[in-house]
C-alpha cells in the first residue's frame, strides 16, 4: 500500500454569474393598477348607483385582485420585460375579466 494522499482541486468557473431579473415587482404593480382601473369601469358605465351594486357583489371583484396581480406578473415575464406591452396586455385581460363578470351578474 502506498503512503499517499488524495487531493481534490476544485475547478472554479471564472465567468460572472448573470443576475436574475425580478419579474414580480413591476408586473405586480401593473396588475394592481389595472385592477383599480377595471374596478372603476362600472362607475363609468352606471354612475354612483354602482355602490349599491357593489354592496352585494364585492367578493367577486375582490377575488380578482390576486388574479390580476398574477396576470400582471405573467404578462411582464412573457413579454420579456417590456413595460408598455405588458401593461397593455394586462389591462386588456383584466378589463375582459371584469366585463365577463359584469355580463354574468347582469344576465
Amino acid at each position: 500500500m502506498r503512503n499517499s494522499s488524495n487531493y481534490y482541486i476544485p475547478v472554479v468557473d471564472s465567468r460572472p454569474v448573470p443576475e436574475e431579473k425580478a419579474w414580480s415587482v413591476p408586473g405586480a404593480i401593473i396588475g394592481f393598477l389595472s385592477w383599480l382601473l377595471a374596478l372603476g369601469m362600472p362607475f363609468f358605465l352606471y354612475g354612483l348607483n354602482t355602490l349599491f351594486f357593489f354592496l352585494y357583489t364585492w367578493p367577486f371583484f375582490l377575488a380578482f385582485l390576486p388574479l390580476s396581480v398574477v396576470i400582471g406578473i405573467a404578462m411582464y415575464s412573457l413579454s420579456g420585460g417590456r413595460l408598455i406591452l405588458s401593461a397593455v396586455m394586462t389591462l386588456l385581460l383584466v378589463a375582459l375579466m371584469f366585463g365577463v363578470l359584469l355580463l354574468w351578474l347582469f344576465n
